[in-house]
């Protein structure tokens, strides 16, 4: 199966209380059945190796989006402020989960919208290398690499990206310790059945 044909069909994030999850996912961010809750018990601690990235047109909206996501519930890891890259700031979801809000721009052309351009799942992998190598042979293509460091993998106009980093840089970004154990307490829905090096499961559509 070519993976490169399809997209992520979504993102199912676990947790203890999916209905507050829900809630929370509705009145931040409004992403709609991309973003999927249910519920587990599985036991997890600290970093759990991904962060869920919303690419937008300009500051204004990473404000709007963090400040919704704050009010219905985020906590601040990093505020939103300038860097090399743009602007961009860092939530952390009642459920645990991490977000990145960002823009490559520095500027407003205009009034803050909600409207995300991208979502991008980031994995925190403990070896690139072999991760890309292993989604390669699964039939994705490379959209961009940075070596053995970063890793951007093709996907069709709006779908969910997927992408690659290292571990501990991933949670350096984020603004969290690397160390954690346990569930990623997230799955990616696609038309594909597998699982990935870093314990990543990605779950056929029609289940």
């Amino acid at each position: 199966m070519n993976l490169t044909e399809i997209s992520i069909a979504s993102i199912t994030l676990e947790s203890p209380d999916p209905m507050a999850a829900e809630a929370f996912y509705a009145k931040a961010f409004g992403l709609g059945d991309r973003i999927r809750v249910r519920a587990t018990d599985a036991p997890t601690s600290g970093f759990r190796a991904y962060t869920l990235s919303l690419v937008v047109s300009q500051p204004s909206t990473v404000d709007s989006l963090l400040g919704s996501a704050v009010d219905a519930g985020a906590t601040v890891v990093k505020p939103a402020k300038k860097n090399l890259w743009g602007y961009g700031g860092v939530v952390q979801a009642p459920d645990g989960s991490l977000w990145k809000v960002a823009t490559s721009a520095k500027k407003d052309t205009g009034p803050a919208t909600r409207e995300v351009d991208d979502i991008v799942l980031l994995i925190g992998s403990e070896d690139v290398a072999a991760s890309k190598q292993f989604y390669l042979e699964h039939g994705l293509s490379v959209a961009r690499s940075f070596g053995r460091k970063y890793v951007e993998f093709a996907a069709p106009p709006k779908g969910i990206k997927l992408a690659l980093y290292g571990r501990s840089a991933l949670a350096k970004d984020a603004g969290v310790p690397a160390d954690g154990t346990g569930s990623h307490r997230l799955a990616i829905t696609s038309d594909a059945a597998f699982t990935d090096p870093d314990g990543f499961t990605w779950e056929a559509a029609s289940n």
